[in-house]
């Protein structure tokens, strides 16, 4: 049983709330944006992968704590001791003051920019020689795709679709105008999304100019409005985001594909939880949208700037500018694994560790495309999560069962805001017989794991895979992931066990190797907790060090408290949320926690217990959150090859030494960046530098 505790005097609550927390993690993003030392178009980048994050937040965590507002509940036992009222509110204004600095980096990057010969502009600052190319660009590309609608006098105000950005156009009209009885029109024109949000402009000399794809519109407002006689005419920008939650239907008639593609579609008339503006709009123009869009005081209504939608920064032109984007780095081969023979031949040997992005994903599609030809292997069977837009590894798939191979794929549907994709994959796959598993009701399937079956002189010889993160290509290069290849047949036995309960889930497997979501994964590191703290008692060798997305779930914080108090040495590079409180007397001293956030994205979970000096090591899809150890399948995969296990603890201490990149998460909540007096060390630089020292040696 864990302990309960109070909380410590000098703490409000025991657990920071985890929607506070996400969003100190997005201020390091922001950090990221502000940092001079990364490259300019880096900087512009990190602007829009905060907005996007920001817009999914919305989507989902505000719109769950709007929903216990609106059914009249405190929630606070569920957030962490914050009423659900109060926290909506401390949601907005922390959003507010975000918002504001990053216009600020954002005006500091523009001004960068300008000193490289790169010109941001608007509609006011074109040439004449500019205003010829915008207007030819606005008849030619955008105005075929943007639509435009008369919201002035309609009866029904349209439904604006999430997250899409509008122009909210005022007419001033004249007194000659007898089109329309006010005096104030409006319109709204949604900015086309098939369009790049960024128009490159004919460079002039040494500069180069963009501008933004909302202001060649404001310029061509004129050209949009000529049949109207108005004294004056002008567009803000607004954006409303709704609740993302499936609403999925219980009719038993209809295929689970067809549900989540419904559920999918609704998704674009949610409720509205968000309503961003530009702070110069207007008032009366304002008023109108608000009275219009039925925005109450549980929305979170937030002033901005004159564009919104920066997430499209993640996109920004490359523009021919080497220099101000990161150093290109070449993906590096694992030692003793090279991608033209037969990888099988290799991990019926050995297991091997793939970490990306720093070593090449390729192994991953090599793998699936030897299992996909080679006669002997009868059948794979695989998790898919998200897949990247143009997948290799669904083509293996494919390939595979046109070669006569029995393939399973247990995928998705409810992948957050990828369903579209997998259903699209799903009926892709189906449509070439292969067999698809939907998974388990009232379940997500969150494990990324794969098994091939060989036939081995008359043996059925099992090979497999267990990832921390996606089988996808694309982000394999963004993210931090191990991917374990192994023929250890305790193991694979027991990944195919995992697929088995995907075909018969009301009987529980029971695993000796294997740490698997929901039946197991939160007892069994209870127990891991539970012997550090016994060995530390006895004087053994003890310790935990973790490496999480999140850290959410109260309980398992608990737990992790009492160890803290019995004395156990706790380190946490925890990325994301953190509602566990480090340091505190008497509640937490003996933790210490860091967050990296830098060029790739930290996501790979592994826990690592000292376990009185035979130290264990695992690799995880699971993060410390309910959803992961009570409502999810993952899989947690113990590291039993001495050498990859060693690896991985070099891994860790590479990253608890960043002294450049690395956030201590404390009692302050204040992203301070960890300072001392040695050496720097950036982590996923150095990181790099291990992978390549490794090859040499080897």
């Amino acid at each position: 049983m864990t302990e309960k505790i109070a909380p410590h005097p000098h703490v409000r609550n025991k657990y920071n709330n985890r929607e506070l927390s996400w969003l100190q993690f997005n201020a390091r993003v922001l950090q990221e944006a502000n940092d001079k030392k990364i490259p300019l178009i880096e900087r512009l980048r990190f602007l829009g992968i905060f907005s996007n994050n920001l817009d999914e937040f919305f989507k989902v965590r505000y719109a769950t704590i709007k929903r216990i507002v609106e059914a009249g509940k405190m929630g606070r036992n569920f957030l962490g001791g914050i009423s659900a009222k109060d926290l909506l509110e401390e949601i907005t204004q922390t959003v507010i003051d975000q918002q504001a600095h990053s216009l600020k980096i954002l005006s500091n990057i523009q001004k960068e920019l300008q000193k490289e010969n790169i010109f941001i502009i608007n509609e006011t600052e074109v040439t004449p020689e500019q205003s010829k190319f915008i207007s030819e660009y606005f008849v030619r590309h955008v105005s075929p795709a943007m639509m435009t609608i008369m919201i002035g006098e309609l009866e029904e105000f349209p439904s604006l679709r999430d997250s899409a950005a509008y122009l909210a156009v005022t007419m001033v009209m004249s007194k000659e105008d007898e089109t329309f009885e006010a005096k104030h029109n409006y319109a709204l024109i949604e900015i086309p999304r098939t369009i790049n949000r960024f128009v490159v402009l004919p460079q002039q000399g040494e500069k180069q100019y963009v501008i933004i794809l909302d202001d060649l519109i404001r310029h061509c407002l004129h050209n949009i409005f000529s049949i109207f006689k108005y004294d004056t005419v002008s567009a803000h920008m607004i954006k409303i985001t709704r609740d993302a939650e499936l609403d999925i239907d219980s009719d038993l008639s209809r295929s689970f594909i067809d549900k989540i593609s419904k559920s999918v579609k609704n998704r674009s008339t949610g409720d509205p939880v968000r309503f961003v503006y530009d702070k110069s709009i207007d008032k009366r123009t304002l008023h109108f949208l608000l009275h219009k869009m039925g925005i109450d005081k549980t929305d979170s209504i937030i002033p901005g700037g004159r564009y919104h939608n920066r997430r499209d920064y993640m996109d920004f032109p490359r523009l021919g500018r080497p220099d101000l984007q990161y150093e290109p780095k070449e993906p590096l081969p694992i030692p003793g694994l090279i991608l033209q023979g037969s990888l099988f031949d290799k991990i019926v040997a050995k297991d091997y560790l793939l970490h990306a992005p720093y070593q090449t994903f390729m192994y991953v599609v090599k793998f699936l495309r030897e299992a996909a030809l080679d006669p002997k292997v009868k059948s794979i069977k695989i998790t898919i999560y998200r897949l990247a837009e143009v997948s290799h590894i669904a083509s293996s798939l494919i390939n595979a069962k046109k070669n006569g191979k029995d393939v399973t794929v247990q995928i998705e549907l409810q992948a957050r805001f990828d369903e579209e994709a997998n259903i699209e994959y799903a009926e892709l796959l189906q449509s070439e017989d292969v067999r698809l598993i939907f998974g388990v009701k009232g379940l997500k399937v969150h494990c990324k794991a794969c098994v091939v079956e060989r036939l081995e002189n008359d043996k059925l010889v099992r090979y497999g895979i267990i990832s921390t993160g996606n089988f996808n290509e694309s982000t394999a290069r963004l993210y931090t992931d191990y991917t374990l290849f192994t023929a250890d047949q305790r193991i694979c036995k027991e990944i195919n066990k995992v697929f088995d309960f995907f075909e018969v889930n009301y009987q529980v497997k029971k695993y000796r190797h294997l740490i698997v979501s929901p039946h197991y994964t939160r007892n069994a590191i209870y127990n891991l907790i539970d012997n550090e703290i016994k060995n530390k008692k006895a004087g053994l060798p003890s310790g935990i060090k973790l490496k999480l997305n999140s850290l959410s779930d109260f309980k398992m914080i608990d737990k992790l408290y009492e160890a803290s108090r019995a004395g156990v040495k706790i380190k946490m590079i925890v990325r994301g949320i953190c509602c566990l409180i480090p340091g505190v007397k008497g509640m937490s001293e003996n933790i210490e926690a860091i967050s990296i956030v830098g060029k790739y994205l930290e996501h790979p979970r592994l826990f690592i217990f000292e376990n009185a000096g035979d130290t264990k090591v695992y690799i995880s899809s699971a993060d410390f959150m309910g959803r992961n150890l009570d409502n999810r399948v993952e899989i947690t995969c113990p590291i039993y090859d001495a050498d990859i296990k060693q690896e991985i603890l070099e891994n860790f201490e590479i990253g608890w030494r960043d002294n450049v990149k690395a956030r201590v998460i404390s009692i302050k909540n204040d992203n301070a960046y960890l300072k001392n007096s040695k050496p720097p060390v950036r982590s996923q630089f150095m990181m790099y530098d291990y992978y390549l020292n490794k090859l040499e040696v080897n």
